[in-house]
C-alpha cells in the first residue's frame, strides 16, 4: 500500500500545485486588466484637461477679440 500511498500524495501535491499555478495566473491577469483600466482612466482625464484648456483659450480668444471691437468704436 505504500506505492499507491505514494502516488496519492504526489498527486494530491501536484493537483495543489497546478491550482496555485492557475490561482497566479489569473491574478496576474486581474492585475494586468487592472493596469489598463488606469492607464484608460488617466488617458481620458488627459483629453477632458486638454478639451477644457481648449475650450477655455477658445473663450479667452472670443472675449479678446470682443473687448477689441469695443475699444474700437
Amino acid at each position: 500500500m505504500g506505492f499507491v500511498d505514494d502516488a496519492k500524495d504526489a498527486l494530491d501535491a501536484t493537483g495543489k500545485k497546478i491550482g496555485r499555478a492557475v490561482d497566479d495566473a489569473k491574478d496576474r491577469v486581474e492585475d494586468r486588466v487592472d493596469e489598463a483600466k488606469a492607464d484608460v482612466k488617466v488617458k481620458k482625464a488627459e483629453g477632458e484637461v486638454k478639451h477644457a484648456e481648449a475650450e477655455r483659450n477658445a473663450t479667452e480668444t472670443k472675449n479678446d477679440f470682443k473687448a477689441t471691437l469695443r475699444d474700437d468704436n
